[in-house]
Order: C-alpha cells, then sequence, then structure tokens
C-alpha cells in the first residue's frame, strides 16, 4: 500500500487523503437535502475536464444513476446502487468488464463515488422482515449531494470561460475584419508596399492562434491585431486630411482665378466686377471651372468624350425626374431636364439658346448639373446664360464641370465611409462587449 493512503471503513482497499475526505463529507450531509439527479449530471459533464473525468467514465456514471429508483437524490431512500456487472454493463453500452473497472476506478479517484463493500466483495442488499432495504453493499452516490454545490460553481466558472473565450474570438474576427476594410481604403492612396506590411504583420499574429489557444494568448493577439488597426487607421485620418486640404486649396484657386469675370443673369445684362451674392456664386461656384484653351470643341458630347452614365453619377438627382423616375437614354434626360427647367425658374429663352450654342445633350447635362448644386445657385437661369456665354467664347467645357462634380462626391463619401468605419471600430465598441 502506498504511504498516502489508509484503509477504511469504507471499504478494503486502500483510498487517498483526498478520496478520504470525500467519504467522511458524505457522512455529514443533510438527510433533508435532495437534488435532481439528472441536472446535477448534466452539470457534471460541463465541469469534467476540472473534476478529471473522461465521457466514458460519464457513461459509466449514467448507467450507475439508472439503477437508483427515484429521480431525486435523496439520504432519505438511501443512496447505494448495488448493480451486477453484467446489468452495469449493459446499461454502459456494452463496455467490457475490464474496461467498466477502470472508469468505476477513476470515479471514485475523481470523489464522484464510493466503494461501499460488503464482508465478500459483492454488491448485494439486506432487507428487513418488512421487506424494505436495511443495507446494501455496492456503490454510494452521496459524494454526489456532498459536492453538488462545489459541481454547481465549477461548471458556472467553465461556462463563464466558454463565454469569455468565444467573445474574445468574435473581437478578434472582428478586429480582422475592420483591417481588411481600412486596407481596400487605402489601397488606391498609399504606397501598395505598406500595405504589404500591415497585411504581413496580421498573417504572422493570427498564425498563433488555433481552436485550442487560450484566453491569455488570446487577448495578446487582440491586442497586437488592434495596434495594426490603430496604425492603419492613423495614416487613413491623414490621408482624408490630405484630401480635404487639396479640395480646398483647388476650390481657393478657382476664387481667385474668376474674382475679375463678369456675372450674366435671367435678363442677360453684363455686371463688371459684381459684389452681388449672385455675381459671386456665379463665378466663384465649382462647376463654373476653367476649360482648356487649346480645345476646338464647340461642346457636342462626341467631342467631350463623356457619356451618359458619366452625367448620372455626377449628378444622381436628375434620375428622379425621369419618366417613371429613371434615366436610361438621352432623351430621358433631355425629358428630365425640361422638368427641372421648369422647377428652377429657367425661362424658355435662355434653355432654347443653350441648345442651339452647345447642342441639347450638352445642355442636359448642365441642367443636371445645376440641380445637383442648386442649392448653393441663386440664379439658375442667369448661371446657365452666364455658363453658354463662356462656351461660345471656348472658356468652359461640360466634361470638367462634371469630373469636378464626380471629385467632391468621391472625398465626400470617402470621408463618411472613414469616419463611420473608425467609430465603429472603437475600442470603446469593443470593450462593450
Amino acid at each position: 500500500m502506498n504511504s498516502d493512503t489508509v484503509t477504511t471503513p469504507f471499504g478494503r482497499r486502500g483510498v487517498s487523503y483526498a478520496q478520504l475526505a470525500h467519504q467522511f463529507a458524505s457522512q455529514r450531509i443533510n438527510t433533508e437535502h435532495s437534488i435532481d439527479k439528472w441536472k446535477l449530471f448534466r452539470r457534471i459533464c460541463e465541469a469534467r475536464t476540472v473534476l478529471g473525468v473522461s465521457d466514458r467514465s460519464l457513461a459509466v456514471l449514467n448507467a450507475l444513476l439508472s439503477f437508483y429508483p427515484k429521480t431525486e437524490l435523496s439520504d432519505e431512500h438511501g443512496l447505494v446502487v448495488f448493480p451486477s456487472n453484467d446489468q452495469l454493463s449493459l446499461r454502459a453500452h456494452g463496455m467490457s468488464e475490464q474496461t467498466l473497472r477502470r472508469h468505476l476506478a477513476a470515479l471514485v479517484d475523481a470523489g464522484l463515488i464510493l466503494r461501499k463493500d460488503s464482508p465478500n466483495g459483492k454488491r448485494y442488499a439486506r432487507k428487513n422482515r418488512a421487506g424494505s432495504i436495511s443495507d446494501a453493499f455496492g456503490f454510494s452516490l452521496a459524494p454526489l449531494i456532498a459536492r453538488s454545490d462545489e459541481i454547481e460553481a465549477i461548471a458556472e466558472m467553465l461556462a463563464e470561460e466558454r463565454l469569455q473565450l468565444q467573445r474574445m474570438r468574435e473581437k478578434i474576427s472582428l478586429c480582422r475584419r475592420d483591417i481588411v476594410k481600412l486596407i481596400e481604403l487605402l489601397a488606391n492612396c498609399t504606397d501598395q508596399d505598406r500595405l504589404d506590411v500591415f497585411h504581413a504583420r496580421q498573417i504572422v499574429i493570427t498564425a498563433k492562434m488555433d481552436r485550442k489557444t487560450k484566453a491569455p494568448q488570446l487577448n495578446l493577439i487582440l491586442d497586437e491585431l488592434s495596434e495594426i488597426r490603430d496604425d492603419i487607421a492613423k495614416l487613413l485620418k491623414k490621408q482624408l486630411e490630405i484630401e480635404k486640404i487639396s479640395a480646398n486649396a483647388y476650390q481657393n484657386e478657382r476664387l481667385i482665378q474668376s474674382s475679375e469675370s463678369e456675372s450674366y443673369f435671367e435678363d442677360g445684362s453684363p455686371v463688371e466686377n459684381a459684389d452681388t451674392p449672385e455675381a459671386e456664386m456665379v463665378e466663384t461656384h465649382p462647376l463654373a471651372i476653367k476649360a482648356n484653351q487649346s480645345s476646338k470643341s464647340e461642346g457636342t458630347l462626341s467631342e467631350e468624350k463623356y457619356d451618359l452614365q458619366t452625367v448620372l453619377r455626377a449628378c444622381p438627382e436628375i434620375a428622379l425626374y425621369g419618366p417613371n423616375g429613371t434615366v436610361r437614354s438621352w432623351m430621358d434626360l433631355k425629358t428630365a431636364a425640361n422638368v427641372v427647367k421648369t422647377m428652377l425658374s429657367i425661362s424658355q429663352s435662355a434653355y432654347d439658346e443653350a441648345e442651339r450654342q452647345v447642342g441639347p445633350q450638352a445642355t442636359s447635362a448642365i441642367i443636371a448639373c445645376i440641380l445637383e448644386r442648386s442649392g448653393q445657385i441663386n440664379s439658375a437661369g442667369g448661371y446657365l446664360r452666364s455658363l453658354i456665354k463662356k462656351k461660345h467664347s471656348n472658356s468652359f467645357s461640360v466634361k470638367p464641370m462634371l469630373m469636378a462634380l464626380l471629385r467632391s462626391k468621391n472625398v465626400s463619401q470617402r470621408g463618411s465611409s472613414i469616419t463611420s468605419l473608425l467609430k465603429n471600430t472603437s475600442h470603446d465598441a469593443y470593450s462593450a462587449c
């Protein structure tokens, strides 16, 4: 016998001091305390890694519980079961006797059951004259009641750990997704080698993770990925600021170039160096950009090389006024332009003059651009006359006006996307999980 085992009244075999403690604890259970054996069994299954029992051992415990006649484990009804090895093997799905003995010993070592041996080593029960069991020899289930609170606490602890592990993995997945999105936003506006470095760092970090990675390692991985995400976010913010500064510089340059020009209003009368808000709007509006002085175009569509889709991308609002709320052809665009012309109080004479000078398609495109910036133009008719006059002198063309609108939309959309993404991927959002 080992030096750390003693012989006890609970059986002839030697037991460890830990098992002895469980034996004495089982003698002190409250006789009025009862617990649902199957609910307790499920909690043991959840806590099996800490209790130190395998799934095969749990199958044997399940078989032992099935021999207990009541659903509620209680000292009042006795806590000893005494099945034969043959019957126990059948209920343990045909487990061999040698394997059965090994798993019974594992359950005893784990402190979940106790052996209560008879003088001859067999399992049986004695009945009194009234027919009730007075004494039984086999396996005692008393430790299950004695340790029920402990088992419940272990199961709750493991469940919380699994939940924390799941949340940690979710945070890592979200962080990886954010890194991919941020890199995609940077793809067209920074050095590709720099993005490759971020991507390589992410691969090296995530290569450390597998299904068995524990919470401390996952926490380190999340911190490293969050650092990469923050670095990319800072780079994006810096790029956005550069684009905003570039856009403002371009607008300021246009303001200087057009400060000495003339303005034309609805009645067609010129105003020299006008100080009125209408005059300033006509000449400093981003749509009235400088045309290519070397161009010999008279404003036709084919010469300026822009198509209907370019117009619709730059001026999406015009589509709402087309037939059935859509614009599918140049004819639909002209129909929408006629509706918008009336809505913006552009006179028929101004519209007809524009068609004579630049053609119906270019006129429709100009009307679409005016609609897109209508909130910044006080006199749409005067603005149209001014543009056509400049077109006639080759100081204005439609395509740069469309491109200016597209650029402003791209900058605005990118800024909104970055702001939204950075807000959704902040550390505060993750800490709230």
